[in-house]
């Protein structure tokens, strides 16, 4: 029996923080958890600010005659033109050089940066100083700033240094390049350096000698039972911060930290621990299927007069040799938005082009296919991976708008074969779903048919986890990769779960906007199937995102596509709906990113869709 929280090494305030975190998943349990104190470095720092404002007439008639002139004129030579008194041009022409709009010498000519804000109507105002302070982190091995100054607090804790090597060796501030303040700045989220709107830090200078100071982390290690894996987690508070706990893991892997030292946590317990809680959780998948064994039984010698009332509960059927594979295909024509399929091995004999077209016909009606497959430890492992070129066909099979519907990957160490259509249909057995010889010759194989509501969602939950942790992986990995092919099919193993508002969340607090067609297409395979409806928040969630995208991103045109079928989508169903999508606000961005034409009218948008 694995050891009950309290007698595991966590401190007493993360007990809380440890329930919240194995409530996410059957399938973690957190194996240790402590409270450690690291320092950061602070460094007040001085930036000066440039920003613009509206020129006046006479401005913005020297500074153009200096662009278009040729050659470029002097003060006495405009003043002619204008007929004005050089004194007033020259005076105009000394503020417009102590802003670095116009070149020290004659004749006048406009700097860059000039030129830059004269094409934005405006001239820059005299810098401003602002203090800021640069924090620099040894643990995400980044520089950042913040308005406010850090508080010195006293952190009674051990000292996470003493247990692992930190390097604390603090960069120069006084010797980074300008540019690189600036883009620290803005990655920092502080509004001082905003080129676009003509805001612009212009220099920068250290006011004193760098501080230290404390800061409370905490460490945990976590075991997940469905992927077998330890991983370990640095937080500050709930954040997780991926940086040092990916660094933590390589350096556990590579041998150079020891969780015995760190959480009191040695190599026995932890094979003890994981050993159990697999047993666990294999002894929970075969209460599960015995239950159904018994319903199944039960069902066989009901009444016939209980029968009817035994459909409304739900049953659990048993099918043998012959009956399986009609039952599968069955239940796969069924489907309306969702099939999940977990089947140790794959191969061609199934996955014919018999097979291959029933399943594109499902992908043209609105159905998502999530296939797991896998059995051994480790992919290098298995003795019988899915051939390429199935595999190939499988993600072959596209929506209606070119997403791919069928998304497979291996999962692995998985003895269950099991089959759940739209939340509602469960298969599982001893057969092999998409790996049989292909004959239907008794076997003596058997599958039960499961109905049952609580049962089903209970085989739901635990695949859809699954396939849950798998598309998170992926995000992570696209994320630090910037790779948009695995972003997608991350989306789209979202979409396929019903998720879709944790994919556009992700969008969002990525910021990844070049992704949002995307995402766009994989809400209207969910109007497709019903599966989301026309009145969900997180179409108004997507519509205030638009405020972001500028006329010159590269995606513009498949957004604006992609928008006018998710609104027609929505208005050929339900017209007032849609129509209650077009606020003022969002017509003004459907008229600034020409989704809709000038002409048009939010009324005589939707009747187009709705005849």
């Amino acid at each position: 029996m694995f050891l009950a929280s309290s007698a595991k090494p966590i401190d007493g305030n993360l007990k809380k923080l440890v329930d919240e975190i194995e409530a996410q998943s059957s399938s973690l349990s957190v194996l240790a958890a402590r409270e450690f104190r690291y320092s950061l470095r602070q460094t007040p720092v001085e930036v000066n600010i440039k920003e613009p404002r509206q020129f006046n007439v006479l401005e913005e008639f020297i500074i153009r005659a200096a662009i278009e002139f040729q050659p470029p004129p002097t003060e006495d030579e405009l003043a002619s033109v204008l007929g004005l008194d050089s004194v007033f041009i020259k005076t105009t022409t000394t503020t417009l050089r102590s802003l670095q709009t116009l070149s020290p010498t004659l004749p006048l000519t406009v700097t860059p940066e000039g030129r830059s804000f004269y094409e934005k109507g405006s001239v820059p105002q005299p810098p401003y100083p602002i203090q800021i302070y640069a924090i620099t982190d040894p643990l995400s091995d980044k520089i950042t700033f913040q308005s406010e100054s850090l508080n010195d607090i006293v952190i009674n804790l051990p000292d996470l240094a003493d247990f692992i090597t930190i390097d604390h060796t603090i960069a120069d501030i006084a010797s980074l390049p300008l540019e690189a303040i600036q883009k620290s700045i803005q990655a920092s989220g502080l509004a001082f350096h905003v080129p676009e709107e003509g805001k612009i830090v212009t220099s920068y200078r250290v006011l004193a000698s760098t501080q230290k100071i404390w800061r409370k982390i905490s460490l945990f290690v976590i075991f997940d039972a469905i992927e077998d894996k330890l991983s370990i987690q640095i937080r500050n508070g709930k954040q997780i911060l991926e940086s040092a706990s990916n660094w933590l893991e390589v350096l556990h892997t590579e041998g150079k930290i020891s969780l015995q030292a760190l959480c009191k946590l040695s190599s026995e317990t932890i094979n003890f621990e994981r050993e159990a809680i697999l047993k666990q959780k294999n002894t929970e998948i075969e209460t599960r299927l015995e239950n159904i064994r018994q319903k199944a039984l039960k069902a066989a010698t009901k009444a016939n007069d209980e029968v009817g009332n035994y459909k409304a509960l739900g049953k659990a059927v048993q099918l043998r040799d012959g009956q399986i594979s009609l039952a599968f295909s069955e239940v796969l024509n069924s489907a309306k938005s969702q099939i999940l399929i977990y089947s140790p091995w794959v191969n061609q004999v199934v996955v014919n082009e018999k097979f291959l077209t029933l399943l594109q016909k499902l992908a043209n009606r609105g159905v998502w296919i999530l296939i797991g497959h896998g059995i051994a430890r480790q992919l290098e492992d298995e003795d019988k991976p899915i051939p390429l070129e199935v595999e190939k066909k499988l993600r072959a099979i596209k929506t209606a708008d070119g997403l791919p519907s069928v998304q497979v990957f291996w999962l692995g160490d998985s003895h269950v074969k099991e089959v759940i259509v739209d939340k509602q249909i469960h298969l599982c057995g001893s057969h092999n779903w998409l790996s049989y010889r292909g004959d239907y010759l008794p076997r003596g194989e058997s599958v039960y048919k499961v109905t049952i509501p609580h049962q089903v969602q209970e085989a739901y939950e635990f695949l859809a986890n699954r396939f849950q942790n798998h598309a998170q992986k992926l995000w992570h990995n696209a994320l630090e990769n910037r790779d948009f092919q695995l972003a997608v099919e991350s989306l789209c193993i979202w979409g396929a779960l019903g998720m879709e508002d944790i994919a556009l969340k992700e969008i969002q607090q990525n910021n990844w906007l070049e992704l949002l067609p995307v995402w766009l297409n994989v809400a209207l395979q969910g109007l497709r199937s019903k599966n989301i409806q026309a009145d969900s928040g997180i179409f108004k969630t997507a519509l205030l995102l638009l405020s972001k995208v500028s006329l010159e991103e590269v995606f513009l045109e498949l957004l604006q596509q992609r928008w006018r079928k998710v609104i027609g989508a929505i208005a050929s169903h339900n017209p007032d709906t849609a129509l209650n999508l077009l606020s003022d606000e969002v017509w003004a961005q459907f008229l600034r990113l020409n989704i809709v034409k000038k002409s048009d009218s939010p009324s005589g948008f939707i009747l187009q869709y709705n005849t």
